[in-house]
């Protein structure tokens, strides 16, 4: 298989950067494997003029992020990490999605029925490995898990009815532990190692 790894933190040396690394070699064992690290390579977040003006009138203009477009229509799989902020994913993550999950490569509109067909179907992994400041009971019980809501019933369906999923997070990482990461790193590992 080939599977993108979408990484969004801007610190190498954070804990964050340490999954995206352990996932990566771990793919690598087994299937090719497209490094994506959106701070590294110098992505910028916010949607141009172009891009949305020409966002519901096809051909959407994605001559900015070409490169991302041909490699999310290539890819068999896609695993995205990153960090909690604010219960919702980075600036820079979200951005990736609005520029590069756009009309004619995710979905087709049907605006007069109000419908979106998915054109992402050459995805047949989604998976994401990410984190949480907060305690899981705050975050699932108390603010109901709006990340993972975008991620699971907004961006994951683009790939299809028949696309395969994990989600693995480490909560409260405000007050995590060596002994914590270790062994979330080594259920990532291990997670990964079975893709």
């Amino acid at each position: 298989m080939l599977i993108q790894v979408v990484h969004s933190h801007p610190v190498t040396d954070s804990y964050n950067h340490a999954l995206f690394q352990t996932i990566v070699e771990t793919l690598g064992r087994r299937h090719e494997v497209i490094a994506t690290d959106l701070y590294r390579e110098g992505f910028s977040p916010a949607m141009t003029a172009a891009e949305r003006r020409s966002y519901y009138q096809s051909p959407y203009a994605d001559e900015a992020v070409a490169d991302l477009v041909k490699q999310l229509r290539h890819a068999d799989g896609i695993i995205f990490c990153f960090p909690h902020w604010w219960f919702s994913m980075p600036a820079m993550l979200k951005g990736y999605f609005d520029r590069v999950w756009a009309p004619g490569t995710a979905f087709a509109h049907d605006l007069e029925g109000g419908r979106i067909r998915p054109l992402l179907t050459n995805i047949r992994l989604f998976g994401v490995v990410t984190s949480y400041g907060s305690p899981w009971w705050l975050t699932r019980i108390v603010m109901q898990d709006p990340g993972r809501k975008v991620l699971f019933r907004a961006l994951k369906p683009m790939c299809g009815p028949r696309v395969r999923s994990f989600y693995l997070a480490h909560y409260d990482m405000d007050r995590s532990t060596s002994a914590s990461r270790t062994a979330f790193l080594a259920r990532v590992r291990a997670r990964i190692a079975e893709v």
